[in-house]
């Protein structure tokens, strides 16, 4: 792009002192700028949307992180925490089923994954930012719903959750967003449904959830390797809650985790506190208190991510005029949270969904 506007600088100041075909000649320069933008633009454009940008900042170690979220039903933003950009997607288009419907959304590689439910079965629409547009059709293996999923650059596992029956799933499946393709892994050892799991050390953690004939949360964990492709149960790796350290009630959303540099994240919006998991201990420390001006609803409507090298919590909050929300943002550094805000901006203030892409 650099040398493509030092050689329109050198058309553009090239002396014509004297030349009797100046005119002419002006005429071409122009038209050959014209023709060396058109290329240029023609050439950045189709290198966007191939990927090919993304897989070679990707393979440089350069990673971008924006947050994607839905505040109001089919329409969503995304907003860039460096740099304090906002960006309105393309709104959705389906039908009055799909979109009343609870919904689930995943960020992999350069797309958006928003999972729900049609008048007779589950649905999968997907946000390009190669293309800038949503499309729907995609299929996994086992369609299902309140499951736990994680991304780790271009590949995400989904695991457990609820078939078309009601029945309580222990399948899993891995999706690669380079070839659009979902392949079936190994089941968990419990099945399990509305667990949360994140991406830790490059192995996918499955954590808490109810169980199949119980309407307690589990209190293990499961990790699954990615290169045995082997599973191993973790014993009391949930969070207690209310500081109880057996099973207890299902709480109406899954836990929120969040992993920033291999370092394990929980919110328990019941306290508003922020809690950290030691690895070696497999035991959760009390870190402090999450933003005082985000609330939730039993743990809907706030979110709670992993953006980089910081911890993010976007919500609304009572103290504020309806339709607001807040992003607030804390990098941890071994001592209580210190909570940054970030922006503010008018919007619904129940957050549906919300996404981080890294690319």
């Amino acid at each position: 792009m650099e040398d493509g506007e030092d050689q329109r600088a050198r058309k553009v100041l090239k002396p014509l002192k004297g030349d009797e075909n100046k005119d002419t000649e002006d005429n071409m320069s122009l038209a050959q700028i014209d023709q060396t933008d058109n290329h240029h633009h023609d050439g950045f454009r189709s290198v966007i949307r191939s990927g090919e940008l993304y897989r070679l900042r990707r393979a440089m170690g350069i990673v971008e992180h924006w947050v994607y979220f839905s505040c109001n039903l089919l329409e969503w933003e995304a907003f860039d925490p460096i740099h304090h950009r906002w960006m309105h997607l393309p709104r959705m288009t389906s039908n009055g089923c799909f979109m009343c419907s609870d919904k689930e959304s995943l960020a992999v590689g350069t797309e958006i994954l928003v999972f729900g439910k049609e008048i007779t079965s589950h649905v999968i629409y997907r946000y390009s930012i190669l293309t800038n547009t949503w499309s729907s059709g995609m299929k996994m293996n086992t369609p299902r719903c309140l499951f736990g999923s994680a991304s780790l650059g271009e590949i995400a596992i989904l695991a457990g959750g609820c078939d078309p029956h009601g029945e309580t799933l222990s399948a899993a499946e891995l999706y690669n967003s380079e070839t659009g393709k979902w392949v079936t892994i190994p089941s968990m050892i419990k099945a399990r449904k509305m667990c949360s799991a994140v991406f830790m050390e490059e192995k996918f953690y499955v954590i808490g959830g109810i169980g199949v004939g119980s309407s307690k949360t589990l209190t293990c964990g499961e990790v699954y390797d990615l290169k045995t492709k082997m599973w191993s149960e973790i014993p009391n790796m949930f969070p207690a809650r209310n500081g109880g350290a057996g099973a207890t009630e299902a709480p109406a959303a899954a836990e929120a985790l969040a992993v920033v540099n291999n370092e394990l994240y929980a919110a328990d919006y019941a306290q508003q506190e922020v809690r950290k998991y030691d690895k070696d201990k497999n035991l959760w420390v009390t870190l402090g208190q999450l933003p005082k001006r985000a609330v939730s609803m039993n743990g809907w409507g706030l979110a709670f991510r992993a953006c980089g090298n910081q911890l993010i919590v976007i919500g609304g909050h009572r103290a504020l005029a309806e339709g607001m929300i807040e992003l607030n943002s804390w990098v941890p550094n071994g001592g209580p949270p210190q909570w940054n805000l970030l922006e503010r901006k008018s919007s619904g203030s129940f957050v549906y969904n919300c996404a981080v892409m890294g690319c």
